[in-house]
């Protein structure tokens, strides 16, 4: 009796108030049919995983430069002018490249323009700067560098758009560390010959990168970082190189190696996406 009333039973459909001879917890064999898993999930290789996080270790690379720079500075081991005219023939090269067949003598003029205005304005408040932060320890000055340049590196741009990318802050939280570290140096004209150091490293150097970026990038800095820290400390050195080939090969080696593990369900109860209308999908949306 039980087995023919239960064949009785009307089919098991996903509506609660329609399915009173089933218990509440009762599911259906027809309940995951709609289930899909890992839809549009792209599986990365070693070597994009390589590629990619080199954006990293360049950021990393940019900011150890750009402390090299400050301590043969303070160490007085190289002159300030010794390391303008350098940058300043190194920057002139990268903006050729930049600009490339784009150039042309009105925009050289207005670009000419904005780097006279901005070099003057900072030579000029670069006494100010040098002074600004002087009646602070040097303990203090080192701690809020670190915690600022560490800031530097969270916020900065990947290539990922995501809610915590910030160039601004990350481009605020580098030059504040710059101006942290300009009062430790002897002289005004060493505090802005940093400035300037720090607007090579942090504005334009990851203008020119970003538009045209390629792992092989990474290398040229990587190795004249590693050839000053050969110079100043071995153990910087050590730690230095040990990082970058941690971050730039082990990390995307268990990256890869995680892949295996996803598993993203999808179905019909994932939320609405309202699909904006668009000249290249419009036809297809009437």
């Amino acid at each position: 009796m039980v087995k023919k009333g239960q064949s009785k039973r009307q089919p098991w459909v996903k509506n609660l108030y329609s399915n009173r001879e089933y218990p509440d917890n009762y599911t259906d064999a027809s309940f995951l049919k709609d289930l899909r898993t890992n839809l549009h999930c792209r599986i990365y290789t070693f070597g994009e995983a390589i590629a990619g996080i080199t954006v990293l270790n360049n950021q990393i690379s940019c900011i150890t430069g750009f402390l090299i720079l400050y301590q043969l500075m303070l160490s007085d081991s190289v002159s300030p002018t010794t390391i303008l005219v350098p940058s300043c023939g190194i920057t002139g090269i990268g903006y050729l490249c930049y600009r490339g067949r784009s150039l042309s003598w009105a925009l050289l003029g207005e670009d000419s323009k904005t780097l006279v205005t901005v070099v003057l304005f900072g030579y000029l408040f670069s006494p100010m700067l040098h002074t600004l932060t002087q009646a602070i320890s040097t303990d203090t000055i080192y701690t809020m560098t670190f915690f600022v340049l560490l800031g530097n590196l969270i916020f900065g741009h990947y290539g990922l758009d995501v809610a915590m990318v910030s160039k601004a802050v990350s481009l605020n939280a580098a030059i504040f560390g710059a101006i942290c570290l300009a009062s430790r140096l002897p002289t005004s004209y060493h505090a802005f010959v940093l400035l300037v150091e720090a607007a090579v490293f942090f504005v334009l150097y990851p203008i020119m990168t970003e538009a045209n970026w390629h792992a092989g990038f990474m290398v040229p800095i990587f190795s004249m970082c590693c050839m000053a820290l050969y110079c100043i400390s071995r153990p910087v050195l050590y730690l230095y190189a040990s990082t970058t080939i941690f971050i730039n090969f082990v990390c995307p080696f268990i990256f890869v190696w995680q892949q295996q593990y996803k598993f993203n369900i999808h179905g019909p109860w994932d939320e609405a996406i309202v699909e904006e209308n668009t000249e290249e999908n419009l036809d297809g949306n009437l």
